[in-house]
């Protein structure tokens, strides 16, 4: 009896969601201040609650939904890599009438194999590091293009708009292959997605806005295809992927490498800015960078929580007996500060430290394809930023700064510095 009304009040909610999201209500923001500790932070530290958890606990949910939080790092893994196990159907959450086909985000992260399989088989030899690496002087134009604008400005000067935000902007439109007469509508679009992901998520209109401008992209490519990204899967996967499909994965590039690269140049700043020998070692030391790199992107976790998973099957990870349906929500935050994984003070940032591969990126299939293009921007911005401007200081504290609240991504609003 009390299994039917569980699920009584599951389809309940589910359908309450529906009308909700019909409206392009943010999905977080219908959701308990409690349910939201994972995605909070004090400075740049996962709020103490975060590791106080068990590595697999029950997250409390409205509409008879049943929800997990994994914070152990061994039981990310585990999640991260069962695919068979696991769903990433946005569907499952919604349910396919919840959305018309221009609202789904589509992309990589919301797929299912087969065809995540497919889709990911066409997109990953783009991001290869041999085809990557034609965008590197390019980075490095980007980057020296940026630093002298900052050099020409009077005063304080905002690192968040004129350095962390254009940077992977700039490089998108080259790996994508934007047509420099549409770079400006781009950049315009990438800030107003950012705007939206600052918050506590996107509404399925603003979803809609960006795929529809993408599309229009899309069809350019298809009626001249370039030498960047969408060019080259459309001249030589032309008839294996639609428009729409395009569309997504252009869209999954844009959302999963801008906001992220421009959330870890700014966050990474405020590290360099907090630890003078850092700065300096950065300043002096090439071969510092790499592990400095690795090591931000751990402490630092911008993406908070990985794509939600639907258990697929009864599954039990951490001792949790996990049912079908149950949404399973992984803090990569959490795992990546898991001492058992990363030794001794993970709240430290120690580029020398013993530790298990993080979870930045996520981990298994839905790794983010992404991984090495994001590398790259943060390998080139970093030394170049501190060799330009080795005075370099906050205006404010450190805890004066105003970080985002609830994110997915976490961020700061601003970073203002004097040069």
């Amino acid at each position: 009896m009390a299994d039917v009304r569980s699920r009584i009040l599951t389809w309940a909610g589910r359908k309450y969601l529906e009308r909700k999201l019909k409206k392009g209500v943010d999905l977080l923001s219908l959701l308990p201040g409690s349910t939201l500790m994972p995605l909070r932070r004090r400075s740049l530290d996962p709020v103490p609650e975060l590791g106080a958890t068990e590595p697999v606990s029950r997250l409390p949910l409205p509409f008879g939904l049943r929800a997990w939080l994994v914070t152990g790092y061994a039981e990310a893994r585990e999640v991260l890599v069962a695919t068979g196990k696991f769903s990433n159907d946005y569907t499952n959450l919604m349910g396919t009438t919840a959305m018309s086909a221009e609202q789904n985000p589509g992309g990589l992260g919301f797929a299912d194999p087969p065809d995540h399989t497919r889709l990911r088989k066409l997109l990953a030899p783009e991001f290869t590091m041999r085809r990557l690496s034609r965008l590197t002087p390019r980075i490095h134009a980007v980057v020296e293009e940026r630093l002298d604008a900052m050099a020409a400005a009077d005063g304080p000067v905002d690192l968040m708009q004129e350095f962390a935000l254009p940077i992977p902007s700039l490089v998108i439109c080259e790996l994508l292959g934007v047509s420099y007469e549409d770079r400006a509508d781009f950049q315009r679009h990438s800030m107003a997605r950012f705007d939206l992901f600052a918050g506590v998520g996107a509404s399925f209109g603003a979803i809609s806005e960006s795929l529809a401008y993408l599309l229009k992209v899309v069809a350019k490519q298809r009626e001249s295809p370039g030498d960047g990204l969408l060019g080259m899967l459309i001249k030589e996967h032309g008839d294996e992927i639609d428009d729409r499909e395009l569309a997504g994965l252009a869209d999954g590039v844009l959302t999963g490498g801008f906001e992220t690269t421009a959330s870890m140049l700014a966050l990474g700043a405020v590290v360099l800015l907090r630890d003078r020998e850092q700065f300096d070692l950065i300043r002096r030391d090439d071969e510092a960078i790499e592990p400095f790199v690795e090591e931000l992107l751990r402490y630092l976790t911008v993406v908070q929580v990985a794509f939600p998973r639907f258990a697929s099957e009864r599954v039990e990870v951490g001792g949790a007996r996990i049912e079908p349906g149950d949404i399973v929500f992984v803090s990569l935050s959490g795992a990546n500060r898991d001492a058992a994984a990363m030794g001794e003070d993970p709240d430290l940032v120690d580029p020398a430290r013993d530790a298990a591969p993080h979870l930045a990126f996520g981990w298994g299939a839905h790794r983010c394809v992404g991984a090495e293009l994001g590398r790259m921007e943060l390998r080139a911005a970093y030394p170049a930023l501190v060799r330009r401007f080795p005075q370099l200081r906050l205006v404010v504290a450190p805890d004066k700064l105003s970080y985002r609240q609830t994110s997915i991504v976490y961020g700061v609003d601003s970073l203002p510095v004097l040069l």
